[in-house]
């Protein structure tokens, strides 16, 4: 089977939101999709792994937040690559609750829906649930943030299987090693640089401040290693 043909998919990326009494936590999602529009019903699978999928089996309560394209990486690596299980990642960030007591993020996000669980599957890694939405507002304008977009001009990457976005390389560049991160699989292209945090194109590896990190989940200089 040609595993590559689900590349091809579209997806959204938003933030998932949950609770457990008075605890609450949220997670990136991209497999979220509106199934009926009367009633307004959605699906969503969570990985069983996570703290969030926990919540909303727990609570049968969510919320979603869809982000703008202008989110950068560690915005979206703060719920991507974090887990709620080893620290709060509201820090830092704006916020309010739904009516559900769900979190939501105001941060780069355009729009949010909350509602109830109303059913579930087992899928094996994932619980696909459905949901019936009952609170949704308008918070901005702009583009929604894709998959797509994620990957290829943000050059956002899932843990151990790092996209590429690369353009003809000088021959300077191309002698520059690429270091990728051994937490979440970012990897450092000297020919991007990381201009979002003042690292210019250009900047080998070798050459950025000590006290950089990785853009996407915080790790340290020390964290990578060289791309073989």
């Amino acid at each position: 089977m040609e595993v590559r043909v689900f590349h091809l998919l579209g997806y959204g990326l938003y933030v998932l939101g949950s609770k457990d009494g008075e605890k609450y936590n949220a997670q990136i999602v991209n497999a979220f999709i509106q199934v009926t529009s009367k009633p307004p019903r959605v699906a969503f699978a969570l990985n069983k792994s996570n703290l969030t999928h926990d919540f909303v089996k727990e609570s049968r309560v969510f919320s979603l937040s869809i982000l703008s394209e202008e989110a950068p990486l560690d915005f979206i690596g703060k719920f991507g690559f974090r887990s709620g299980k080893e620290g709060d990642k509201f820090l830092g960030v704006n916020y309010k609750f739904a009516k559900n007591g769900c979190p939501v993020v105001l941060d780069y996000t355009l729009g949010y829906l909350a509602g109830k669980v109303i059913g579930e599957l087992d899928v094996g890694t994932h619980t696909l649930f459905v949901g019936e939405v009952e609170e949704a507002e308008i918070l901005g304008e702009g583009i929604p943030l894709t998959y797509s977009n994620y990957q290829k001009i943000k050059k956002g990457v899932t843990p151990k299987r790092a996209p590429n976005y690369i353009e003809t390389k000088s021959e300077e560049v191309k002698r520059m090693k690429r270091y990728v991160c051994s937490v979440c699989g970012y990897v450092y292209d000297p020919e991007e640089g990381d201009p979002e945090h003042g690292i210019a194109p250009g900047t080998a590896f070798e050459e950025l401040p000590e006290d950089w990190v990785c853009p996407v989940c915080g790790a340290s200089k020390d964290q990578f290693e060289a791309e073989t």
